[in-house]
């Protein structure tokens, strides 16, 4: 419970989802959180929540598909507060379907919020921490950073990249006292699926082919995954993967991929199904 005790966090997304629940647990365990969310309204509620409660909190509304945006994130924040504790690169959107039938702008817009703005965050937070000789960079990943996901590979690229930034850092922030973790939660039970977009088919009969998969990987609450996500990062794991079943996908890909090929080529063929337009 002390290890983020009167720490300095910056959580973005955090009007909503993981992002928020983050928040609570961090102001719960006694940090400083700054509520940082596209939806400035959002992240006000949150922060008036969290502030009720005796945290002291800030709210920011910011696009993390500006880099402007971000660099103003973490220059506020530090000039405020004298210093930065912890970064969670949190928020995202979901544009999913058919590879052919997405466009290039859709393909932009995904890799500039789930990727290029983590990549605006870490980097600001990095240079920051290094000078300061400690912080701790938390950028949020998924399964879908760590196998290959059919119907979703936009997404996965931004997670696939995501971790392929994160375990790169941490080596190099190793001597410098900067720590960067990869969180890599299963499924949530979020707003992620009403506020998702998929391209040339229906939201929800994607979400209803989805609940016949569920079994696989159950959906936790996002207090849930907050909890261990931040287990994780006070442990300073590299990959915080879960939960369990999640980890048993992992290892299964890791050491039987044609099994894998298998089942995700199975799942393509279903969700094709689903196309409206053929």
């Amino acid at each position: 419970m002390q290890t983020f005790h009167q720490e300095v966090a910056i959580v973005t997304g955090g009007g909503m989802g993981l992002g928020r629940a983050l928040c609570e647990e961090l102001a719960r365990r006694g940090a400083t959180v700054v509520v940082a969310d596209i939806d400035g309204d959002a992240a006000k509620r949150v922060a008036a929540c969290l502030a009720q409660s005796g945290t002291q909190t800030r709210a920011v509304q910011v696009d993390v598909s500006n880099r402007q945006d971000v660099e103003r994130l973490i220059e506020t924040t530090v000039s405020e507060f004298g210093r930065i504790h912890y970064l969670f690169n949190n928020a995202a959107i979901f544009i999913g379907g058919d590879a052919r039938d997405m466009s290039v702008d859709q393909w932009d817009r995904i890799l500039k919020v789930n990727l290029a703005g983590v990549v605006y965050g870490t980097v600001s937070a990095y240079q920051i921490m290094t000078k300061q000789g400690h912080g701790h960079i938390v950028n949020v990943s998924s399964l879908s950073g760590l196998i290959p996901q059919p119907g979703n590979a936009a997404y996965c690229t931004c997670k696939h990249g995501i971790i392929g930034l994160s375990l790169s850092l941490r080596f190099e922030g190793a001597d410098l006292g900067v720590k960067v973790s990869t969180a890599c939660p299963g499924d949530m039970k979020t707003n992620i699926h009403k506020n998702m977009v998929v391209v040339n088919m229906s939201p929800e009969k994607v979400i209803e082919l989805s609940d016949r998969f569920r079994f696989l990987v159950p959906e936790m609450t996002a207090a849930d995954a907050a909890c261990q996500v931040l287990r994780g990062v006070s442990r300073n794991q590299a990959l915080i993967v879960f939960p369990a079943k999640v980890r048993w996908i992992w290892r299964m890909y890791r050491a039987l991929p044609s099994l894998t090929y298998w089942a995700s080529l199975r799942i393509m063929r279903r969700v094709r199904t689903l196309r409206i337009r053929v």
